[in-house]
């Protein structure tokens, strides 16, 4: 039996940019961190005693003789990509719901793949599990997803990963001081709305604009490069979150799919009660918001946004992980 581990995202600046059709003519970048929130893939080989050869458990539970017939996409072309020959059976647990921004799709296809090549006794690089996981989502089943979900549910911790120049992909852990990199995260609130969306809806209306969408996702992309020189410098760190609600204003211009007015209700209240920037959480539309605030502010955005669930969290640094290998 095996079972990875595989932390979900919160992505801070640069979202729109990791899309192939915008980095394959320009350069694109994020800056993104992993939680300790996790995907849970435990995997068996199922034994040779009932009618069905592969047992896939998740929000609803699977019997098949073949992996033609699994209806869940990407175990289906994750069993085909990895040319699995034998039964197995596969579960899936998450700490947080689905389809709520936290690039847990990628993070389930990236732990599967992960429990797959240990299963056949291969260690494989963070590298080789992002670009593999990324050639799923994109080329095998061609959803409308970005490049940074798989690589930082790979590589976890706090990083700038770029995208379309001559290091495609290249992975960029920030050097923060221990007490700054505390006071970035004492800062940051994450709330579920309980609004449920499918990110590849979202993020195909965004793709069709990218053509018009020129000026502000260059701005965008460079927000990345000002968000690290506020938390590597000495700048009032306040800075961060006033830089989020500048590319908060511009990312919710993308498509009229990426906000709506209950989304904007509840980003005004955190506001007024003292929050000094946020966002929606992936492609938008619903899942989780993360908002910016001094620890004195807290409490005022907390009462605010009381019908909301609040999710404590905390960075993280593992990336996906085998945790338990037992041939």
């Amino acid at each position: 039996m095996i079972i990875s581990k595989t932390p979900y995202r919160i992505s801070f600046f640069g979202g729109g940019t990791d899309y192939p059709c915008w980095y394959n003519k320009n350069k694109g970048q994020v800056l993104t961190t992993s939680i300790d929130k996790y995907c849970y893939i435990t995997c068996r080989p199922l034994p040779p005693f009932f009618s069905h050869k592969f047992r896939v458990v998740y929000s609803k539970i699977e019997d098949v003789k073949k992996i033609s017939e699994i209806k869940h996409p990407s175990v289906r072309a994750c069993l085909q990509f990895m040319q699995v020959k034998e039964g197995l059976e596969i579960h899936h647990d998450g700490d947080l719901p689905a389809r709520s921004g936290l690039g847990s799709s990628s993070s389930f296809t990236v732990g599967l793949l992960n429990a797959l090549y240990a299963l056949k006794g291969k260690v494989v690089s963070q590298d080789r599990l992002a670009a593999d996981a990324i050639h799923i989502e994109q080329d095998l089943l061609r959803e409308n997803v970005g490049s940074q979900d798989q690589v930082i549910a790979a590589h976890g911790g706090c990083n700038v990963v770029t995208f379309g120049e001559k290091n495609h992909l290249q992975v960029r852990p920030l050097t923060l001081s221990a007490a700054r990199l505390e006071a970035l995260q004492d800062r940051l609130m994450l709330f579920y709305t309980g609004i449920v969306r499918t990110a590849s809806d979202i993020a195909g209306a965004q793709i069709k604009k990218t053509p018009q969408c020129q000026t502000e996702l260059t701005e965008m992309c460079g927000m990345v490069d000002r968000a690290v020189d506020i938390v590597n410098g000495k700048a009032d760190i306040g800075d961060f979150g006033r830089l989020l609600h500048e590319s908060w204003k511009i990312k919710r211009s993308l498509t009229d799919k990426i906000s709506s007015p209950v989304i904007d209700a509840v980003y005004a209240s955190a506001l007024k009660s003292g929050a000094l920037g946020g966002k929606i959480l992936g492609a938008g539309g619903g899942g989780f918001m993360l908002f910016f605030a001094e620890p004195g502010a807290q409490p005022r955005i907390k009462t605010a946004l009381k019908k909301l669930l609040h999710v404590p969290f905390k960075f993280e640094n593992s990336g996906s992980s085998i945790i338990f290998y037992k041939p």
